[in-house]
């Protein structure tokens, strides 16, 4: 007997004590039901059998005919479909009846049932269900399949390399393991700009362009002090509306299946972008979703398994002491990590072998993103976060079956989009907020306004932003009548004019001035007085009575802006306005470096007492910023050239040797900054594809894959 047909063999003989168990569960619990009766338990598996061969013929056209409703109903509705084709056969089964709530409730529970052996027993009947019944289904309806290739690409975020390996390592990736080692596939690295977040990375790497999203969320001060957010309900489909010129990845004939952006893409499905069009909500692509009877069913299972896991996690961490480690991670998180870890994950893998067998998408692109959700939460080295890894590998595996049993060839390339570092939050290491060390650094009078949480990245946080939106628009648009930007002003004038270069000059070259105790409005009316300059800066006349200023985190990065002026604030400004502010924060421990504009010197980055000058690529006292890495300084100054880059941007400190970030968030998993591997992503490609130097920014991976794609296609017409 070969390899094949013994694994057949033993499949069938698990199927068959599959379904005699589950027969054998449901004729005990059947006297239960009031309104149901099965006289024995040859009728129970004359039922059952009966409804899985109706369910087989007749399920995938009556579920395409009510898909609306079912999509209405949250799915719920094929419980009462099921339950109508169980009172169809209780008038020819003899001495089968079902009445009442029986007929919504008896099939959940035969859903439930199916799905908890189907998890104890490890026997993947859904996979059966979708290779032997909706394969059939799809191709019959798609006839015209094209005999060119499809790439299908898996994203799992916030998943760096190097944990990769690990988990490979660790045999959680095994499928993911087998294509390296059978050379079908090679792993790379790739770097991320200095945003390491979803927001940034995916609308680089599906519409090659994240100009100007300095952060996961920002304040646009031309824009009546907008916040924006990358997630956000219409933030997210005005952010795509920006950077979109129609040639996204997914442009030519292609579908976006939870992500944030749609790549362009003629087919989308829980996609960010366009969850205000209706035409997500009726798409034809939910049919591969819900053709399967049991998939509320399953999901409902897995969604509860995922909560218990979550319980005995913060149950477990506590008792041996992990570090770090959330001391409070909240109720609706529950709710939070099993929507991205189970419901996501698995509407995901069905609607892409619904698309594999359809063989219409020329390109189809989701996201998993079960791990970073727990990554963010437990660590990205814990137990929970490599069982995510396990089960994302497992829908890779249905993917390649369903791939070798389809019509048309589908290359499968998987990705991250950012890495994520570890470290106690900012807070658990330094006892203090990023929002209250501003706090302590400004005056009393200063109000200040922060969101420095993104726990809720996925699900809740456009709630919560759209709430603090509203309830601050009044104090967010507000502009002090009396204030002036003559500092500003002087030194434009005297930079202008010719008489005064000798002054300019002599102020760029005591480049001490920036760590001189003295305010330094003082200080460059004191280089004037040297010079023999009659040169008299004044102070700005600025009313801090009413000030505001914007706190925001985006993982260990953080953003500050002063919403009362329009434009960007340079050093000289907040120095004149809020002296110590820079400096208090530059000579904090947790901060690894504060960087600015100076109308003299340019932007500059400060950590300490040392100050390192961009314009000149010159540092005054210790190389600070080489521990982000040999790209650190063309990622800030792309960063500085951003419309919506604050007045003060700061990243954490890097604790090098023990590889730890600290995060403005109450995150210990973070991503957002620079610092450790959270700026490591990967890509696991095609043998055949050309990869000759390293990657560097989400806009490069967009351009690697659509050269690749081209070039498969051009081939595929000179053969």
């Amino acid at each position: 007997m070969d390899k094949l047909l013994k694994e057949r063999v033993v499949r069938i003989a698990k199927l068959i004590f599959f379904f005699f168990l589950e027969v054998y569960i449901f004729f005990n619990i059947a006297p239960y039901f009031g309104g149901m009766h099965i006289p024995d338990f040859r009728t129970a598996v004359i039922v059952l059998l009966t409804l899985a061969v109706a369910n087989a013929i007749l399920w995938p056209l009556v579920s395409y005919i009510s898909l609306s409703f079912i999509v209405f109903t949250l799915g719920i509705g094929t419980f009462l479909l099921d339950g109508f084709i169980l009172s169809l056969l209780s008038f020819f089964i003899p001495e089968f009846s079902i009445t009442g709530s029986s007929i919504f409730t008896v099939p959940l529970v035969i859903g439930i049932i199916n799905s908890i052996l189907s998890f104890i027993l490890n026997v993947d009947e859904t996979s059966t269900y979708y290779r032997y019944v909706l394969k059939k289904e799809m191709e019959f309806n798609n006839k015209n399949i094209s005999d060119k290739d499809g790439f299908i690409f898996l994203e799992i975020d916030g998943l760096a390399r190097n944990i990769l390996e690990q988990a490979i390592d660790r045999g959680d990736m095994p499928t993911l393991k087998r294509w390296i080692d059978e050379g079908t596939h090679k792993l790379t690295k790739w770097e991320t700009d200095l945003s390491s977040q979803t927001g940034a990375s995916q609308a680089g790497i599906l519409h090659g362009n994240n100009k100007n999203i300095p952060a996961f969320r920002w304040v646009e001060k031309e824009n009546n002090n907008k916040l924006v957010s990358s997630n956000g309900f219409g933030d997210a489909t005005m952010i795509e509306e920006r950077i979109s010129n129609h040639n996204g990845l997914l442009s030519n004939n292609g579908a976006s299946r939870s992500n944030l952006f749609s790549g362009d893409a003629s087919d989308y499905l829980l996609t960010f972008s366009k969850l205000g069009s209706i035409k997500g909500f009726y798409s034809k692509s939910w049919y591969y979703v819900y053709s399967n009877p049991y998939f509320i069913a399953r999901v409902l299972i897995l969604f509860l398994w995922d909560m218990f896991m979550e319980l005995c996690s913060r149950i477990y961490h506590p008792i041996r002491n992990i570090k770090p480690r959330l001391s409070f991670r909240g109720f609706l998180y529950f709710f939070g990590r099993a929507g991205a870890n189970v419901v996501m994950r698995e509407a995901s893998t069905f609607t892409l072998i619904g698309d594999i067998f359809a063989g219409q998408r020329d390109t189809v692109y989701t996201t998993y993103m079960g791990y970073d959700e727990i990554a963010h939460h437990s660590g990205i080295r814990d137990y929970d976060a490599f069982y995510a890894l396990r089960q994302i590998d497992k829908q890779f595996s249905y993917l390649e079956k369903a791939i070798q049993s389809s019509k048309r060839k589908y290359n499968l390339i998987v990705l991250s989009d950012h890495g994520q570092s570890e470290g106690p939050t900012f807070k658990q290491k330094f006892g203090i907020s990023l929002k209250e060390l501003v706090d302590e650094l400004l005056p009393e009078s200063v109000t200040i306004h922060s969101i420095l949480h993104s726990n809720d990245d996925h699900f809740i946080e456009h709630f919560s932003l759209k709430d603090y939106a509203s309830k601050n628009r009044r104090k967010l648009t507000h502009k002090l009548d009396n204030t002036f930007d003559d500092t500003l002003d002087h030194i434009r004038d005297f930079s202008d004019n010719e008489v005064y270069q000798k002054y300019i000059t002599e102020i760029k070259r005591k480049k001490e001035l920036l760590t001189d105790g003295e305010p330094v409005i003082d200080r460059l009316n004191d280089i004037a007085e040297e010079v023999g300059l009659d040169i008299h800066l004044p102070h700005d006349e600025v009313s801090i009575e009413e000030a505001q200023t914007i706190v925001l985190a985006s993982g260990n990065l953080g953003l500050i802006y002063f919403t009362d002026w329009s434009t960007r604030l340079t050093y000289e400004q907040i120095e004149d306005a809020f002296p110590g502010l820079i400096s208090g924060l530059a000579k904090h421990p947790g901060i690894g470096f504060v960087m600015v504009h100076s109308a003299i010197y340019g932007t500059i980055c400060l950590c300490n007492d040392d100050v390192y000058y961009m314009d000149d690529d010159k540092y005054v006292g210790d190389h600070f910023l080489d521990k982000y890495g040999e790209n650190i300084v063309s990622h800030l100054k792309r960063t500085d050239s951003f419309e919506h880059v604050p007045d003060i941007l700061v990243n954490s400190e890097y604790d090098s040797y023990n590889d730890q970030v600290y995060a403005f968030e109450e995150l210990i998993g973070s991503h957002g900054g620079a610092g450790s591997t959270q700026q490591e992503p990967f890509i696991l490609y095609p043998s055949n594809w050309e990869l000759n130097e390293p990657i560097i920014g989400a806009e490069n991976v967009y351009k690697f894959f659509k050269k690749e794609i081209k070039n498969s296609w051009e081939n595929k017409v000179e053969n």
